[in-house]
């Protein structure tokens, strides 16, 4: 029975890193029409072409929703019990895992923050 299971060919990983870029590329996403264009101004960075960030308001829900779901599946891969560490794999490299935790809790953050627009500006503003 062991034989048959060393025949079997090893099922692909699912590598978290990618959840963790598509997570942070949505949320940054989500944050383009309202915090994004704040944060570029506070810094002084200005312009005609910010109040075109405008036009993606109306997709904010959706950027929201896919940025949840990659940091969701990110936050799984990332934190699960792993049984064992095949050689080569992302477990033998820990700066990797730390690297990708902290771009997935960055994610968090800034889709958290999309998410409390509203609460925040009056307070910025």
């Amino acid at each position: 029975m062991e034989n048959a299971k060393a025949l079997l060919p090893e099922r692909p990983r699912i590598d978290n890193r990618l959840f963790a870029a598509s997570g942070l590329a949505a949320g940054l996403l989500a944050s383009s029409c309202c915090i994004l264009p704040l944060a570029l101004v506070s810094v002084g960075i200005g312009g005609a072409w910010i109040s075109k960030l405008t036009a993606l308001a109306p997709y904010q829900p959706v950027f929201i929703a896919a940025a949840l779901l990659a940091l969701g599946a990110g936050f799984w891969t990332a934190y699960r019990k792993q049984t064992a560490c095949v050689p080569g794999s992302l477990c033998e490299k820990p700066a990797a895992t730390r690297t990708t935790k902290a771009v997935l809790w960055i994610g968090l953050l800034i889709v958290a923050g999309a998410l409390s627009v509203n609460i925040i500006t009056p307070f910025l503003i």
